[in-house]
């Protein structure tokens, strides 16, 4: 009995600690991290240089363009490598093009990178939430092996066998519930580095004046 309610113990504090930074951080009941749910930046969160003309949405027509953003918004690409990628890049135009084509850069990084900022949002609603569900059913199985153990016919080796599914049950939870913490952080990761590449951008066309 001791066992089960170890694992029980461990179930019950494992779905309050996931569920604990919803609460503390908005009312959306699938938003289980302490950081506050976002889920669209603004380009003005990110940029402070001159105001981005029309001309700059259609940087997706731009091969080059399109190709840097891909490559500095990689993650994997350590941000000092991605900014003199950016340097690098704005050295190489004609003084004529560097506005036109940096401004189409700030708006490709911001449009690609705040859409996958978005879609990592949306994944860890759809995780919470299964997390949820998963929490609701070890609960369930939690009670009924403890109903199951305290039958004086019990069959010992059911009881086994049960216990040891829970206890895997629930190991595979709590190791969701640690993966979660690092998720959780991820949307900042994104925003923070989106701040730096543009910033980057910005002094780039200072120099250039």
């Amino acid at each position: 009995m001791a066992r089960m309610r170890l694992v029980h113990t461990l179930v019950v504090v494992a779905t309050l600690g996931s569920m604990g930074g919803a609460g503390a951080a908005n009312t959306d009941p699938d938003w289980p991290c302490i950081q506050r749910k976002v889920p669209r930046l603004s380009l003005g969160q990110i940029w402070n240089g001159p105001e981005l003309p029309a001309t700059a949405k259609d940087w997706a027509k731009d091969a080059r363009v399109s190709a840097l953003v891909e490559a500095v918004a990689a993650r994997r690409t350590p941000i000092a490598e991605a900014q003199k990628e950016i340097k690098d890049f704005a050295t190489s135009l004609p003084p004529e093009q560097v506005a036109p084509k940096m401004t189409m850069l700030v708006q490709g990084m911001f449009d690609h990178m705040d859409a996958e900022r978005s879609h990592v949002i949306s994944g860890i609603s759809r995780y919470a939430h299964k997390q949820l569900e998963m929490a609701a059913q070890l609960r369930k199985e939690a009670s009924e092996v403890d109903a199951l153990r305290a039958k004086a016919d019990a069959d010992p080796d059911e009881v086994e066998r049960r216990t040891d599914q829970l206890n895997f049950a629930t190991r595979i939870f709590t190791e969701r519930v640690q993966s979660l913490t690092y998720v959780c952080d991820v949307p900042t990761i994104i925003e923070q580095r989106l701040y730096q590449l543009s910033k980057t951008v910005s002094e780039t066309l200072v120099v250039k004046k």
